[in-house]
């Protein structure tokens, strides 16, 4: 494993194409990156789960695993929140809702601009790093602690991919204000931002997991605004430890 770039971050690219392995590879580190290889998803998985990477670049077609089946496992099983960006050739909603679904942070389609990888990669290490305070938010039965990132309603554990985390707590901390597209897709990507899909993918991700096994929803769609999770006439909590 090469040494950590400080200033940049330490990349693992998941990638069993030789041609754009080299191609991304090269071109990351001449921009200061360091860059370690699988090619394919065994390998990936062993080297993202023993390894401490800032970015997990992930192509979705493998052989020995697919993407989905790694990014499950790291999520699940390795309890890894190392931020993973996902190539794929199929530019489908329901295929980007899988990959959000099993813990990818963001995706990325084939054939792409080296510059977005760069931006988008650039992005998740700006997020991951970000110090946030020991705080603990509450809006209605739902709780989330953003200093060990555990959220639960009801007292049920939930299981949220470092995305999805802060997401809720860009809400939480507004609630119940209404939040907009843009200001929230600026504060989880800053300058490279996602294609019009992975907002609101990752947003029905959420509802998903915190709304629907449960009685009462939380996060609204308000037309032409933006977003809000809010309980009706609740205020969030805010407990600083």
């Amino acid at each position: 494993m090469k040494a950590r770039e400080e200033s940049q971050g330490l990349v693992l690219l998941v990638e069993d194409n030789r041609n754009i392995s080299e191609m991304v590879g090269e071109y990351l580190e001449r921009k200061g990156f360091g860059v370690d290889y699988a090619t394919n998803g065994s390998d990936g998985l062993r080297l993202a789960t023993e390894g401490s990477y800032d970015v997990v670049v992930l192509d979705l077609m493998l052989p020995r695993m697919d993407g989905l089946e790694v990014c499950r496992r790291l999520r699940s099983e390795a309890k890894k929140s190392t931020p993973v960006l996902m190539l794929t050739a199929r530019d489908t909603l329901d295929d980007k809702v899988r990959g959000l679904e099993v813990g990818a942070d963001d995706y990325l389609v084939k054939p792409f601009a080296i510059q977005e990888l760069e931006a988008r990669i650039r992005a998740l290490i700006r997020r991951d790093r970000r110090q946030v305070s020991a705080e603990v938010l509450e809006v209605a039965d739902l709780v989330l602690d953003t200093a060990t990132l555990r959220a639960t309603r009801a007292g049920q554990e939930l299981q949220l991919s470092p995305i999805a985390l802060r997401l809720l707590t860009i809400l939480m901390r507004e609630s119940p204000r209404v939040v907009s597209r843009r200001d929230i897709e600026r504060e989880i990507w800053g300058d490279g931002l996602p294609d019009s899909d992975t907002l609101r993918s990752h947003l029905y991700n959420l509802r998903k997991i915190i709304d629907k096994p449960f009685r009462s929803q939380l996060l609204h769609t308000i037309h032409s605004a933006g977003y809000r999770l809010a309980e009706l006439e609740t205020e969030p909590t805010r407990r600083v430890g």
